[in-house]
């Protein structure tokens, strides 16, 4: 084996590396704390999924959670999340309530040394995919979202007031043809992806009551539903800027409105004004670059660079973009994104950080792996198999070497 060069040694003796993290639902997940390590992970992403949302989580909670990821020799790197409830996004009900909840939890995490807390503000629905098993041509499994099955949801099953306002003529046609050929245990599996209730969301919801909520969105609009997420930060970032902890705000996935549901970080331009509505270190972005890259105007290097300093946590995967605005998860370095200009621009922040003294390292975890090889046995949270992710993790550390080593000869 050649020696690493001089130059190489120095350089990773000063600039921090990224910590590879791994997202984990708890005693519940199938996958084992000690499986997570044997993937080469050191940090786990996770959050107290078994508390309702809107509910204080309490340092006797958050403490037994961390004590047993402890035990398996691992760190809570990041929380994902603390769900941000219904009443504040729509600035109604029991919001102060909420937010006061919500403050606390802050405070009783970073009591426990947990300091980075990712969440998101999309209205109703967490990442939203049309099939959760659709099959790549190797074999494997991966979570698909079809713009055309999505309009065939919502004018066909929904029936949504007003949906074919939100749609082309194109694609209205495309689904009308396509709705008539679906089985009827097709259209109820569609239906069910829609509507699943994910880990640390809500529960899975029937039509009637999606209806019931979508109309509570009918008079908010992404500049209402921006200006409710500043009142959001206005109360929260000063308590984070207290206990030295940072929030950060996950993009919409996918990110562009579907239902006739809001948006208000999609885009560049998305990103600058959430960072504005309140100017502080604490209040920051989550960068995903899958929810980023379903979006064919983002330029996912330029974008990170943009937002670099405000950058708390990475979600790094890829998608790979139809012309019709389908995307479907692809290799961690294949699809869309070019996910080594993207980890050339990560790196290059490093390097930047520790210039200025800041050496701690940036956590990241490989997003939505595929479900492959002996993981298409076995039952997981959607997106989150073993081997799929295990492979990217793999994939994603050496592209971070690499690099590292190719700035450390210049």
């Amino acid at each position: 084996m050649a020696a690493i060069p001089s130059a190489f040694k120095v350089m990773a003796q000063n600039i921090p590396w990224l910590e590879q993290t791994w997202r984990w639902f708890g005693p519940q997940d199938p996958i084992p704390l000690q499986h997570i390590r044997q993937a080469g992970a050191t940090g786990v992403v996770t959050a107290l999924h078994h508390i309702p949302n809107g509910t204080v989580w309490s340092v006797e909670e958050i403490r037994r959670r961390k004590e047993e990821i402890e035990r398996a020799g691992l760190r809570w790197s990041v929380v994902e999340s603390v769900p941000v409830h219904e009443d504040i996004k729509q600035a109604k009900g029991d919001c102060e309530r909420y937010l006061a909840n919500y403050a606390q939890s802050l405070r009783n995490l970073a009591t426990c040394g947990i300091k980075v807390v990712c969440y998101n503000f999309m209205p109703l629905l967490d990442w939203t995919r049309t099939d959760l098993a659709w099959t790549l041509p190797d074999g494997a499994e991966a979570l698909r979202f079809d713009a055309i099955e999505a309009a065939v949801f919502d004018l066909h099953i929904l029936k949504r007031e007003g949906a074919e306002k939100s749609h082309s003529p194109d694609v209205i046609a495309k689904a009308e043809k396509l709705h008539q050929r679906l089985s009827t245990n097709h259209l109820e599996k569609l239906t069910q992806t829609i509507l699943l209730g994910l880990p640390g969301t809500v529960e899975d919801m029937t039509i009637e009551e999606f209806r019931a909520a979508l109309n509570q969105y009918k008079e908010i609009d992404s500049a209402q539903l921006r200006k409710n997420h500043a009142a959001f930060l206005r109360h929260v970032v000063p308590v984070a800027e207290e206990c030295g902890a940072s929030l950060c705000i996950h993009p919409d996935d996918p990110p562009f409105s579907i239902f006739g549901l809001p948006r208000i970080a999609s885009t560049a331009t998305d990103l600058d004004a959430i960072l504005a509505a309140v100017d502080s270190p604490a209040n920051g972005i989550t960068f995903c670059s899958g929810s980023l890259g379903a979006h064919p105007d983002n330029d996912l290097p330029a974008i990170f660079r943009r937002v670099a300093p405000r950058v708390h946590f990475l979600h790094l995967r890829n998608v790979l973009r139809e012309a019709n605005g389908s995307f479907h998860e692809a290799e961690h370095l294949g699809g869309s994104t070019d996910m080594a200009a993207l980890m050339l621009a990560i790196v290059e922040e490093l390097y930047h950080r520790a210039a200025s003294g800041n050496n701690t390292p940036l956590p990241m975890r490989p997003d939505h792996g595929h479900r492959m090889l002996g993981d298409l046995q076995h039952k997981f949270y959607a997106g989150y198999s073993a081997i799929g992710r295990l492979r990217g993790l793999a994939e994603l550390r050496g592209l971070e070497l690499g690099i590292r080593h190719m700035l450390g000869r210049k």
